[in-house]
């Protein structure tokens, strides 16, 4: 099997993104796959896919997981690993995605969505959203541009900061809670929803960059230590969210359990998970039996499949 696995790119997540595609690729070969590694940023990247069987995206953010490279496979008629254009577009569109979770009875946070051309109404903000408030871009991942904001005097800043990676933003309340994220695998046959990961962040007060993806910058607790009535909504959420956006094959859906023991909140679909050492889809394979190894060559399998069966 020929097999080449895309990664790198020109996002704010290159790094990680390289981290990723590295992984996934020596897995691969581990199987014994003929791997091509090839970084997004290559001016040959379209030549370099002749003869490939099937794409790994190891891309993250923008130009990997907002539906670009997704819409080039498919004019190429190259199967690859994840979810469509429309579905990564949506996902990575966070104020949308909400739109549509809110039309699935999902629950998420108040939020406010601005431009930069638009007339900054602070007394707005703090009427509608309150102190605290999370201020972040729109279409970015990992927590880049993202702060939590206790007070006027901060929020021009944080404004600021968003803005730097987006033209437009996303201001949220904030929820003191609990942390977790569930793994969507989809086969043939069903979509399951993996055992719940409760993300613990150790070097910061929240999930952020540094926790993400520093070796000890957080625990993963498998499984979370919630109740089953909340476990088994907030996995019945996740493979709706996952369904409602119409993702296929992967995705990791985030949640946030209020310390107020209201309902879950949903805060974001990952349509391309991390695949480095430190990330959150392999733990959750893991804790089904599955080796780094037997998941990456998994997901292969399962995209060569669907796309035999609809080409037929």
């Amino acid at each position: 099997m020929n097999v080449a696995v895309i990664y790198g790119g020109k996002s704010k997540e290159r790094e990680v993104s390289i981290k990723s595609g590295k992984g996934v690729a020596s897995a691969l070969r581990s199987k014994g796959c003929n791997v091509k590694e090839i970084d997004f940023v290559s001016k040959d990247f379209i030549h370099e896919l002749k003869d490939i069987d099937v794409v790994f995206l190891a891309l993250h953010g923008r130009y990997g997981e907002d539906g670009k490279i997704q819409g080039l496979l498919d004019i190429l008629e190259i199967p690859y690993v994840g979810s469509g254009v429309l579905a990564s577009a949506l996902a990575m569109d966070k104020a949308r995605a909400k739109r549509i979770f809110d039309h699935a009875g999902i629950r998420t946070a108040k939020d406010i969505v601005l431009t930069r051309e638009q007339f900054i109404d602070i007394k707005r903000i703090e009427e509608e959203i309150g102190y605290p408030l999370v201020v972040k871009p729109n279409q970015e991942g990992s927590t880049i541009g993202l702060s939590i904001v206790k007070k006027r005097e901060d929020l021009t800043k944080a404004l600021e900061e968003a803005f730097l990676y987006d033209t437009e933003i996303l201001i949220e309340e904030f929820i003191d809670g609990t942390e977790v994220t569930v793994a969507i695998l989809e086969t043939e046959q069903n979509i399951e929803a993996l055992p719940i990961i409760e993300i613990v962040p150790n070097k910061n007060s929240y999930y952020d960059y540094e926790s993400k993806y520093s070796v000890g910058g957080s625990e993963h607790i498998i499984p979370a230590r919630i109740d089953k009535n909340v476990e088994n909504m907030i996995k019945k959420w996740a493979v709706a969210a996952h369904q409602a956006l119409g993702c296929s094959t992967l995705s990791r859906v985030d949640f946030i359990i209020p310390k107020d023991k209201s309902l879950p909140v949903i805060l974001e679909v990952n349509t391309l998970p991390g695949m480095t050492e430190t990330s959150l889809y392999p733990d959750a394979a893991k804790a089904i039996g599955l080796s780094y190894e037997d998941m990456v060559y998994r997901l292969v399998e399962i995209t060569l499949h669907r796309f035999t069966k609809q080409n037929k």
